[in-house]
């Protein structure tokens, strides 16, 4: 029983830190930005809900967009993984809102604009900024 004790302790330690200590909190817009980008093209969500502005509607639509995700082929999974980002536009709003305009080379004609907010001095992506109302 007690050589259970230890690796039982050490499991629980790793299974408690695990909640996204491994990704690098991003120095500014662009990098939370961009990481998130690259993290949802290559289906990478634990690293995408990282950069993710926690809120019932983000977590609804970020819900919606990993279903669509696994609704892809493994053709066009590839084609999101081999993907590069193209930053069309990055503008300030103000101190801690910033508009991040983009496409990707797996659908160039599609460009679409993240909305990046600054809380407690960590930027994370707004997805409700995509939403047309």
């Amino acid at each position: 029983m007690k050589k259970l004790i230890g690796p039982f302790c050490l499991l629980a330690t790793l299974s408690c830190n695990s909640g996204g200590e491994g990704y690098k909190k991003a120095e500014n817009a662009q990098d939370a930005g961009t990481e998130f980008i690259r993290a949802s093209l290559d289906g990478d969500y634990d690293k995408a809900a990282f950069y993710l502005l926690k809120d019932s509607t983000n977590n609804l639509l970020f819900e919606k967009q990993q279903a669509n995700y696994k609704q892809l082929s493994s053709k066009e999974k590839d084609q999101y993984k081999a993907a590069t980002i193209r930053p069309v536009a990055i503008s300030n709003d103000n101190d801690s809102t910033v508009e991040y305009k983009y496409y990707h080379t797996s659908n160039p004609a599609d460009t679409t604009t993240l909305r990046i907010i600054r809380q407690q001095d960590t930027w994370l992506v707004d997805l409700k900024s995509v939403i047309k109302m």
